[in-house]
């Protein structure tokens, strides 16, 4: 009875770990926070002001997570029960990174596997440059060296093993996959295409439908992630405006849900638009097809913001904006014409190739009823750059500069996070597209045509 007894204790005493513990040093950062994440999980760690940091992890399961600080990332393989310590120099990231303490012969190989491939890919233009043969050699080379790497592992976990000897098979595929396109930019053929045979048959018939897969290797979700894009672009076609659900129905296919999550999440980010008509069907299936709170939350912002921005709705005003021949202009200035407002900045590269077809768009439209207004959201220590540019260049229009750049309410208003931005606004102050395209596109020229010929009629 006593043994038993005994016995019966030590088990009580003996409780399964269900966290991980992680700390570690950063040298030379601003950075105020960690962030390790994967598809289910995502945990913000404070840097202190010696740059350590530590934290317990409640990780929904053993497996491969990304460690982010600032704009770099990692690698990184957390398994429950352990406690795992890093070191790293921020201005040599994946150069000095180091793991002490459970965990650190699995993370210690990735950091090495990571700096391996950063090296090919910082000669990406003559590794991509080479013929097929010498491709396929050199690849098999990489992946040699790495599965070599591997099995000296003799005691690292089981399961990262057979993961990690799986996903050098997908870093192997993922560099045939991307050989054609880059080969041909490379090289400057340009109707570049891989002999028969060049991919494997198990890379040409993958269904991406393998969740841990996509959770553990890089690789393989970008490939799966790019697959199904192509796809929905396929469907799409060069015209986001007129997307409709139906459009986008292999997202319903789709059985990895953390792969439509990141679907929903990017396509949202431009499909849930008031330059497309079906804005609020799609924000809705967007919405029923999404698991992940955040994203929701983020889709749910968007619209909100939009909604009131759709054809028809009464414009955002623009008030006593500064005018480069003098006075100020508000829009209300221009009520009775049309107002096409190019929302731009001297800084903006994008903005700038604009400007000739922009100046193309003005002289094929000079003598109808239309204003093209240029708001500049320059800061306002750029207030002389602004002057000179408009005069160096001859822009022509009306040029005016935002009252406070960014967080000018027009900008605000219009939900604009990217430039340059392109409105057209009817006669009446009511909006015709939040989001027009832009004077490069032929589709200006008959969205203008469109609009002066239904107003001409309406007059009539």
């Amino acid at each position: 009875m006593i043994i038993c007894g005994l016995s019966i204790v030590a088990c009580q005493q003996d409780p399964k770990i269900d966290y991980t513990v992680i700390t570690g040093k950063v040298e030379n950062t601003k950075a105020t926070t960690v962030e390790i994440n994967n598809a289910d999980y995502t945990k913000e760690i404070t840097i202190d002001a010696s740059g350590t940091f530590t934290d317990t992890l409640d990780i929904p399961e053993s497996g491969f997570y990304t460690l982010s600080i600032g704009r770099e990332y990692t690698p990184l393989y957390l398994k429950k029960g352990n406690e795992l310590a890093m070191s790293l120099d921020a201005n040599q990231f994946d150069e000095s990174i180091k793991y002490t303490g459970e965990g650190a012969i699995e993370n210690n190989y990735l950091a090495a596997k990571t700096l391996n491939n950063i090296e090919v890919m910082t000669n990406a233009r003559e590794f991509y440059s080479l013929e097929e043969e010498t491709f396929l050699k050199e690849l098999s080379k990489i992946k040699n060296n790495n599965e070599s790497q591997l099995g000296q592992l003799t005691e690292a976990d089981q399961d990262f093993l057979a993961t990690e000897k799986q996903n050098l098979v997908y870093d192997n595929y993922a560099m045939l996959n991307t050989y054609a396109e880059r080969h041909g930019s490379y090289t400057n053929k340009q109707d570049f295409k891989v002999s028969e045979g060049f991919i494997p048959s198990e890379l040409k018939n993958m269904a991406f439908d393998d969740e841990k897969a996509y959770k553990s290797s890089s690789s393989y979700k970008n490939m799966a992630f790019t697959d199904l894009m192509n796809s929905i672009f396929e469907n799409i076609g060069d015209d986001i405006t007129e997307v409709d659900v139906s459009d986008l129905k292999q997202l319903k296919e789709v059985k990895i849900q953390a792969l439509k999550n990141d679907a929903i999440d990017y396509l949202g980010s431009f499909l849930i638009s008031p330059a497309n008509p079906n804005m609020e069907a799609i924000y809705t299936f967007f919405k029923e097809n999404s698991t992940d709170e955040d994203d929701i939350k983020s889709l749910t912002e968007t619209f909100d913001k939009n909604k009131d921005l759709i054809k028809g709705k009464p414009s955002p005003q623009f008030v006593n904006y500064e005018n480069h021949e003098g006075g100020t202009t508000s829009l209300s200035d221009l009520k009775g014409k049309y107002v096409y407002v190019d929302v731009w900045a001297t800084w903006c590269g994008p903005c700038i190739r604009e400007i000739p077809s922009l100046k193309e768009v003005e002289k094929n439209f000079h003598n109808e009823n239309i204003a093209f207004v240029s708001a500049s959201i320059d800061e306002k220590k750029n207030h002389d750059k602004w002057v000179t540019m408009v005069d160096d260049k001859e822009l022509g229009g009306i040029q005016l500069m935002a009252d406070n750049d960014w967080n000018s309410q027009f900008v605000k208003d219009y939900a604009i996070q990217g430039i340059p931005r392109f409105i057209l606004i009817d006669p009446n102050g009511n909006i015709v597209s939040a989001d027009a395209p832009r004077p490069s596109n032929p589709k200006l020229t008959e969205l203008l045509k469109n609009e002066l010929n239904s107003d001409k009629t309406a007059k009539m």
